[in-house]
């Protein structure tokens, strides 16, 4: 059996409780040298944590020696921990307790996805000792655990465990499993009941070509949704054991703003996001019984979208955990309430969020606790003592008092929309400093919260100020903020990073000129098009796994096919960035590639060769174009990459490069 890291044994060993203030790691007669790559970029030593059903047991996945992920339980009472599952060719991704006896969990190689871009992805179930290892489902043949063999599931994709609020009595897991059968077919999603101790399995029925689903609290499929002409429909499962459509959603205007699921109550109670004619969604209770939406909504979050989770149990409502600017709570059971005042007085400066064990009586509750400086750690709450233990921490190198302070802001787009971003400060410093503008991907998406984050922190441990711009097309801050964004590729959303410069310049924050613009996938576009159109602004740009050539998205080259699905391209793609005809001429003055004779500033630009969303064609057309009058081009390729780095190795290597580029170009020293 694989030994546990020294780290996590010092830990377990019952160390006393010791919380870093924000100036712990600062050497005496000066500031320390700023931390190794690696100490940001190799998995994490400790993460992923869940709490058995009883309490008794955390579930957590452990980095090894050699950088694989194994699976570890640890005993809360005797604070003893075991390695249960580890692989030398694969890592553990994630792991759910099925009953206080049993886990699920699932394995892949993070390290290579040579093999037709796949993860060679496996599911088992294990008990807590080790015992009875069962291989369930697998989409690479002849993988196995040791000792571990069954009639498993071969599927053509990786399944996903489906996880919920609810009775862990039984043996049984449900997982769904992508497909998509053919190139002009829709995607959906098959769901199947699988018995965790012989492996048999069931695809359960439900709407015809299913693309998600909802669990009871029961671990029936009650809810689930289709996709039918560019549309999300929800269907609802009734008492009489029919299913009935609960509402619709254009595709590319996103869940939430008209209904969508978030789980199931006592009664006919269905939680649900909604916008309620509002711009900002909200949770609210449906009542499924009546077809009935309350009128006011249970929780509303100020300035924000709702994202979160509910905690029911028992089918009660207990409280909600949401994201603002950061995670917080609103708990409605008042003793739940007064538990996490206690332990935030425990733990201060940081953000606590807690997991419930199913049980009531449960003797123990996790705590994830981080803050902008200080990445995860991981704690034990004994309700009966109030008494806090540390039972693991993610990056335990990192030195809190050598990271950056982080805030949200909020500044004006130059035809007056409010723009918020990220803004993180390197330790004691404030004013004219050499700032990255660093661009979300999606874009689609919320691109930051408040919170330690690697490469954010790695970028301000070496004297970076780092702003991450929430430019209109981000969700999370309204169905407007989101509108505004279509079909603004290059074009507004562009205008809105830029002036997210400007007004960090105009604040005293930023050196005019050190500033370095930089992204990954829809970031890497935007920071090519920065180059082309605000290359005053910028001194230099890194870009990778970037978008170069709008036309490619549609229409991918043949040798380098893309996993953008066809119904996507056809339904959501012409609304929210462009039609390829009709728009032909805005796709060429807003592509990097037909304008990449302007890009003058000196360039980074990394690519992976097994990249299926954005395929390493994109980066070579723009590479040989760009140096035809651009002799400042620094290219990388990872071979065996996808759409991202997964190897720590290529993530150590990559921001190694970033960092140096950086210090060439508007580096302090400057």
């Amino acid at each position: 059996m694989t030994p546990l890291p020294r780290l996590l044994l010092a830990c377990l060993a019952g160390l006393a409780l010791s919380i870093a203030s924000p100036g712990a790691g600062a050497a005496a007669g000066g500031a320390p040298s700023p931390p190794p790559a690696k100490d940001f970029f190799n998995r994490p030593l400790f993460g992923g944590a869940v709490i058995s059903p009883s309490g008794k047991y955390l579930a957590a996945r452990i980095a090894q020696a050699g950088g694989r992920t194994q699976l570890a339980v640890i005993d809360l009472a005797s604070r003893s921990a075991k390695v249960v599952a580890n692989f030398k060719d694969a890592d553990v991704v994630s792991v759910q307790w099925v009953n206080d006896q049993r886990l699920v969990f699932e394995s892949f190689n993070l390290g290579s996805v040579a093999s037709g871009g796949k993860f060679a992805a496996s599911m088992f179930a294990i008990d807590r000792d080790g015992g009875r290892p069962l291989l369930l489902a697998s989409d690479a043949p002849n993988k196995q655990l040791s000792g571990a063999a069954s009639p498993y599931l071969m599927l053509a994709s990786r399944i996903t465990l489906i996880d919920y609020d609810g009775e862990r009595d039984s043996d049984l897991v449900y997982a769904i499993e992508p497909r998509q059968d053919g190139p002009k077919e829709n995607a959906y999603a098959n769901l199947w009941r699988v018995n965790t101790i012989d492996g048999s399995h069931e695809r359960l029925k439900g709407p015809a070509q299913a693309t998600g689903w909802v669990l009871d609290r029961h671990g029936e499929p009650r809810l689930a949704t289709t996709f039918e002409q560019g549309k999300t429909v929800f269907h609802l499962l009734g008492n009489d054991k029919q299913w009935r459509k609960l509402s619709s959603v254009a595709q590319q205007i996103g869940p939430g703003y008209t209904i969508a699921p978030l789980g199931f109550g006592e009664g006919n109670t269905l939680y649900v996001t909604s916008n309620g004619g509002a711009d900002k969604s909200a949770v609210y209770r449906y009542d499924m019984a009546g077809n009935t939406l309350d009128a006011a909504p249970l929780l509303a979050l100020d300035g924000y979208d709702f994202k979160g989770r509910l905690v029911i149990r028992n089918g009660k409502l207990l409280g909600v955990q949401y994201q603002r600017d950061g995670e917080g709570v609103q708990w409605f059971d008042p003793a739940l309430q007064q538990m996490q005042d206690a332990i935030d007085k425990l733990l201060t400066g940081t953000v606590n969020v807690v997991q419930l064990p199913q049980e009531e009586t449960a003797p123990y509750v996790l705590v994830r606790s981080y803050s902008d400086v200080q990445p995860e750690r991981y704690y034990s709450y004994e309700r009966a003592t109030g008494k806090l233990a540390r039972v693991g921490e993610s990056h335990p190198e990192i030195k809190p008092g050598q990271m950056g302070m982080q805030e949200e802001v909020r500044y004006a787009a130059r035809d007056g929309l409010e723009i918020p971003a990220m803004l993180t400060l390197p330790a004691g410093k404030r004013k004219n400093l050499p700032m990255v503008v660093l661009v979300h991907g999606g874009p689609w998406v919320r691109g930051s919260a408040w919170g330690w984050r690697a490469d954010v922190q790695f970028l301000a441990s070496r004297g970076y100020a780092v702003l991450q711009p929430e430019f209109r097309g981000s969700t999370g801050f309204g169905r407007k903020h989101y509108l505004l964004g279509w079909k603004q590729w290059g074009l507004k959303m562009q205008d809105d990073v830029a002036d997210g410069m400007k007004w960090a310049v105009a604040q005293g924050i930023a050196d005019p000129a050190r500033v370095c613009i930089a992204g990954a996938s829809y970031g890497g576009y935007a920071t090519l098009m920065g180059l082309v159109k605000d290359h005053d602004l910028y001194q230099c740009g890194i870009e990778w796994v970037g978008v170069t050539d709008i036309d490619l998205l549609f229409s991918p080259a043949w040798s380098y096919p893309d996993d953008i699905s066809a119904d996507h391209k056809r339904y959501t793609m012409p609304d929210t960035i462009g039609d390829p005809v009709k728009d032909a001429a805005q796709f060429k003055a807003t592509s990097p590639l037909a304008q990449a004779h302007r890009i003058k500033r000196p360039l980074l630009l990394a690519y992976g060769g097994k990249d299926q969303r954005v395929p390493i064609v994109h980066g070579t057309r723009l590479r040989d174009a760009v140096r035809d009058s651009n002799p400042d081009v620094e290219w990388i390729e990872y071979p065996n990459e996808g759409h991202g780095w997964y190897e720590p190795r290529n993530n150590i290597d990559f921001w190694t490069r970033v960092e140096r580029f950086l210090d060439r170009h508007i580096g302090a020293g400057r």
